[in-house]
């Protein structure tokens, strides 16, 4: 008797390229370990104020003292919210025009975000217009959602920095594609770049100038490496460019900075108050985000700005260190690499186009890595798990994937074990060319 059909997307659906190394590695048998920077999923402690509300959740001021865990509104707590406006506003930036919402991470942020200015579904209509490399969700999310996306294309230079096409250019894209909203990540995942004002402005500019939104993922604010000035969406004012206020929406999360990636706590922020509304009244079939992770986030409404400067500064030096000493160790282990320039957020791309000959695949390195390969340290086998950047870019039939000889890696792990990842990382990648040579001769 056949079985029920399952619809076209779920047919076609495969894992997410962060996500796909770790699947891989489950499937093995043998005593292989893994460091897995595939995915950003930090593993420091939170923020103590958010640490001390999860130690007490049926403490007497807890409002779960009771056992009692009922839904709040849809549009998040009011203290939740001012969480977030607090932070913002810590980095020196004016919230009093600003309207959110709670959502179920960045992730439905994103989602919401789609659903309120692409569309309609099933059409290529008003696309969703990202800066490739992208961050894989905002093209999966959309292709769930039934909505396209229009891209422009930065390169990867050979001195490790990545470079965005002219105005001119990003005008060309959006005249031809006739986008609803430019997405940009500051402090950018997947490839560390930092967008200064001037990038901001130029941006906004273009915005304004075509009636677009302008939409600021944020999740890594205030981790940058380069220079000594904080930027972000909410930095561009009217005075800047006019125009913009009323067409700029955030992205936040509690993932990063706060290290609270399973909190799946997130806000949805715009100083537009009628998109505002439909967001949440969009967001009203989810009920609510968690009450519990709105609790614990919302300890950060209550900490003045000097404080969560020194967090800020705190988070910047860990990972600074790692980063430059990451960059210069991988260079060393591996001649010829390019490794993008550790400038913002907590992600590097690797580059091995100079030291591969046609044909080599980065998706099929990484599913070699996770299934196959290992490297013997002091008893042990280890492998190193990393995400293929080909899922990072949308190409035209036809066209190379620049992704097909990059790896992003993810500084997740402790300062010890990242250290080890340049040798393991380069010893796995001259195995699997070693491999790969044998195979063709083989043929």
């Amino acid at each position: 008797m056949p079985e029920p059909r399952m619809s076209a997307l779920f047919e076609g659906r495969r894992p997410s390229v962060i996500r796909l190394a770790q699947i891989k590695f489950d499937e093995r048998q043998d005593d292989t370990e893994a460091i897995n920077v595939a995915i950003g999923n930090v593993s420091l402690p939170m923020y103590p104020a958010m640490r001390e509300r999860m130690n007490t959740l049926d403490g007497p001021d807890s409002p779960f003292s009771d056992g009692v865990v009922k839904y709040s509104a849809t549009s998040g707590t009011p203290e939740c919210v001012d969480a977030f406006k607090n932070i913002i506003a810590s980095s020196g930036f004016d919230v009093s025009d600003l309207h959110g919402h709670i959502t179920e991470g960045g992730s439905q942020a994103m989602e919401l975000l789609i659903a309120g200015v692409c569309g309609p579904a099933g059409s290529d209509e008003d696309p969703l217009m990202l800066i490739d490399a992208a961050y894989t969700n905002y093209k999966t999310l959309c292709e769930r959602m039934g909505r396209s996306t229009c891209s422009i294309q930065r390169t990867l230079g050979d001195d490790g920095k990545f470079t965005l096409p002219d105005t001119a250019e990003i005008e060309r894209v959006i005249l031809e594609h006739g986008p609803k909203a430019i997405v940009v990540i500051p402090f950018d995942n997947p490839t560390g770049q930092y967008y200064d004002k001037a990038a901001m402005i130029e941006l906004s500019r273009l915005a304004v100038k075509h009636n677009l939104w302008l939409v600021s993922d944020e999740a890594y604010r205030e981790l940058y490496y380069s220079g000594d000035v904080c930027t972000s969406l909410w930095d561009v004012t009217d005075t800047d460019v006019p125009g913009i206020k009323g067409r700029r929406i955030s992205i936040e999360t509690a993932s990063k900075v706060w290290n609270a990636c399973g909190l799946r706590i997130g806000a949805l922020m715009t100083d537009n108050e009628v998109f505002n509304r439909q967001a949440i009244a969009e967001h009203t079939v989810s009920l609510c985000s968690s009450v519990i992770g709105q609790y614990i986030f919302g300890a950060l409404a209550h900490e003045d700005h000097d404080t969560l400067q020194a967090w800020y500064t705190q988070q910047r030096d860990y990972y600074r260190a790692m980063l430059f000493d990451f960059t210069d160790a991988m260079k060393k282990a591996l001649p010829g690499v390019i490794v993008s320039s550790p400038d913002a957020a907590l992600y590097s791309v690797l580059d091995v186009r100079n030291l591969v000959a046609e044909g080599f695949d980065a998706l099929d390195f990484v599913l070699w890595c996770a299934s196959e390969g290992s490297v013997a340290v002091n008893g042990k086998m280890i492998t190193v798990l990393t995400a293929p950047m080909g899922g990072f870019y949308s190409v035209p039939d036809g066209v190379p994937n620049p992704g097909r000889t990059q790896v992003r890696v993810a500084y997740v792990e402790s300062p010890q074990r990242m250290a080890a990842i340049p040798a393991l990382f380069a010893d796995l990648f001259r195995q699997y060319v070693a491999k790969r040579a044998g195979a063709k001769v083989g043929a």
